[in-house]
């Protein structure tokens, strides 16, 4: 349990500042050498397709992209929520590097162990 940390994030331009607070804690989590996870569901889904998130900066952050890719490039895992990438009509060849597409019951093998979560 103390190895491991969920962020679970359902935002991405609808809530540019509460997607990019997301990674930045995210960030923090992989750096503590922890085992780290972005489960993005609901809007957040859209951060999974290559390009999406190339434009969004909140200001007082580093870019949203380059949050993202330095939570991979860390070891950071990023899962997608299969029936919201569904239910939205999105392109599984367009997935960036480090998302995998998964259903809840893989989430809930993450927590079962009560990993800690936190919701964005």
């Amino acid at each position: 349990m103390a190895g491991k940390f969920c962020m679970s994030l359902t935002h991405a331009k609808d809530d540019a500042d509460r997607a990019t607070v997301a990674f930045v804690v995210a960030n923090a989590a992989v750096a503590s050498d922890k085992e780290s996870l972005v489960f993005l569901s609901t809007e957040g889904v859209r951060l999974c397709q290559k390009g999406y998130a190339d434009d969004i900066h909140e200001e007082g952050f580093a870019p949203l992209k380059e949050l993202m890719d330095g939570f991979v490039g860390a070891g950071g895992k990023i899962w997608v929520c299969s029936p919201c990438f569904k239910k939205r009509g999105l392109d599984e060849g367009a997935l960036i590097d480090g998302a995998t597409i998964v259903g809840g019951a893989k989430l809930v093998e993450f927590l079962a162990d009560g990993s800690p979560a936190v919701c964005y």
